[in-house]
């Protein structure tokens, strides 16, 4: 008695795909590393420019114009949480002046309680 093990074919196409599906999404992790990266040494740059236009780039050191990991990751959990505790807002403000001065609200006989008896 001999047990012969086949691979189904679909079996075959199923290991197919997923490697594929490793590769494409590794690639893909490696292509937004390196773009983050290119980002910010352009935004590095730019502020560099920025600064010597104003003729600042002296007075700063190195270290002082970039903004570390843990720096950029608090200010995006305080934005991130300001925007969760409150209600979808337009953004603007407006002010409208009432005209008129009586409201139920200034006026003392709702103040007062009455006793039905």
């Amino acid at each position: 008695m001999t047990l012969l093990f086949e691979i189904p074919d679909f079996l075959e196409q199923g290991i197919t795909i997923a490697i594929t599906g490793y590769v494409i999404v590794f690639a893909a992790l490696v292509v937004l590393f390196y773009v983050f990266t290119a980002v910010s040494k352009i935004l590095l740059a730019r502020t560099k420019r920025h600064l010597a236009k104003e003729g600042r780039l002296d007075q700063i050191k190195e270290d002082e114009i970039q903004i570390t990991g843990e720096v950029s990751a608090a200010i995006a959990m305080a934005l991130y949480l300001h925007t969760l505790l409150h209600d979808e807002e337009s953004g603007k403000i407006t002010i409208k002046k009432i005209s008129k001065t009586y409201t139920p609200w200034s006026s003392k006989i709702y103040g007062m309680r009455n006793f039905n008896r």
